[in-house]
């Protein structure tokens, strides 16, 4: 009776698979966002300071430093729309 019980208690309904499923998705596109944000972060970090240094002694380059302040922001819109395309 007990091993008749523990077989039920470990089966698996296909609501249940599918729940299961739909979790696993979106922790997946949690990660994708989450990682891509501490990527992004992590490059802003240095690329940030060297930019308002490098703005301080010469204005006249403002637009690259800029430009080059910009493009590790676009890793997290990576990260969104790989998270988006796991959702939909």
């Amino acid at each position: 009776m007990a091993e008749a019980t523990a077989v039920a208690a470990t089966e698996m309904t296909v609501e249940m698979v599918k729940a299961s499923q739909l979790g696993m998705k979106a922790l997946g596109a949690g990660i994708a966002v989450g990682l891509t944000g501490i990527g992004t972060g992590l490059a802003e970090m240095a690329i940030g300071s060297a930019a308002v240094g490098a703005t301080a002694e010469n204005k006249d380059i403002f637009g690259l430093v800029l430009l080059l302040t910009v493009i590790p922001e676009t890793i997290v819109i990576f990260g969104l729309v790989v998270g988006l395309l796991l959702l939909f």
